[in-house]
Parts: C-alpha cells; sequence; structure tokens
C-alpha cells in the first residue's frame, strides 16, 4: 500500500436515507458526544466483528456454546466491560453499539463526573489535561478497560485539577 493511503475503519450505512435511522444516528451521536457519524459507524462496525467472531466460535462446533468458549476472546470483551463476568459467548449476539460506545474514554470522562457534557469531556481529552494510569490521552476514542477505569483523572499540570477552575463540573 502506497504512502498515504487509509484504509477505512467502518462500513457505511447501505441505504443512506432512511429517516428513523438517520434520527437514531443523530440521537447517539448527540448522546455520546461524537465528533460525526464516522466514529458511530466505527462503533458500529466494531460491534459486528465481535458478533462474528462469535458466531464463528459457535458454528466451530456446531452451537455447543460450553466446547466453544474461547477464553481468549471472552477475557478480552469482559477485561473492556463490554461483557459483564458471568456472560457467556450468546451474550456477545444481544449487544447494542451503547456497549461499546461506553467504553471511549469520552464517556467515561463524561460518567465519571469531569465534565458537564460528553461533548466538553471530549475537549478535555483533546486538550490534553486527562491522564489514564498517569499517562497523558489525547484520543477520544481509546477504550478504557474496566480495571483503568478509576485511574481516569485530570492532569496533575492542568488547571482542571483547581476545584475552583470555572468549567469544572459541578458536584451533584
Amino acid at each position: 500500500m502506497p504512502l498515504g493511503t487509509k484504509t477505512k475503519l467502518y462500513e457505511t450505512p447501505n441505504h443512506p436515507f432512511q429517516g428513523e435511522r438517520i434520527a437514531d444516528e443523530h440521537d447517539l451521536v448527540a448522546r455520546y458526544g461524537l465528533k460525526n457519524k464516522e466514529e458511530l459507524w466505527r462503533a458500529q462496525s466494531e460491534l459486528r466483528s465481535y458478533r462474528r467472531e462469535a458466531r464463528q466460535l459457535l458454528g466451530a462446533t456446531q452451537g455447543d456454546a460450553e466446547a466453544a468458549e474461547s477464553q481468549e476472546f471472552l477475557a478480552r470483551l469482559k477485561k473492556l466491560g463490554i461483557l459483564n463476568e458471568e456472560d457467556s459467548l450468546d451474550a456477545i449476539l444481544s449487544l447494542d453499539v451503547t456497549d461499546v460506545l461506553e467504553r471511549r474514554l469520552q464517556t467515561v470522562v463524561y460518567r465519571k463526573g469531569l465534565a458537564n457534557t460528553a461533548k466538553q469531556a471530549r475537549q478535555f481529552i483533546v486538550h490534553g489535561h486527562v491522564t489514564v494510569d498517569g499517562s497523558r490521552v489525547t484520543e477520544p476514542s481509546r477504550k478504557v478497560a474496566v480495571a483503568e477505569g478509576d485511574a481516569v483523572e485530570f492532569d496533575s499540570t492542568s488547571p482542571l485539577t483547581d476545584e475552583l477552575h470555572p468549567e469544572r463540573a459541578e458536584e451533584q
């Protein structure tokens, strides 16, 4: 592949002008503070790949869920928090795109109360005010593992560490 060419990481909808789908996408983009629908389509493509892998594992064992339990695949999804600890391979097929979007750093920052809105959480991340395990992260789409959830905080050098900063989220 020549330099400068980019591989597309998502699939666009088959029917571009469906009012109900467009309204649903618009709602998700607004609720999760996504930059554009491309980010939503990436999450949907990621979810499709999880389901595809689960179907392949189940199909390889003719539907025997116990024999198909791929420890590595399930462990990865449980570590990311997409699946609960007691969930099995069948649970992957019933996942929704919101399960993937909830594990984005942008959503975790907003849910932790470090920002007033999801858009503001995105801005804090892009501007370098947020760290994960002490490392500055400027990528709002980064997946946050369950173990890292408590380690998401403001950078110690950021002016946002001051409780009285005007952009800080008000305490509920």
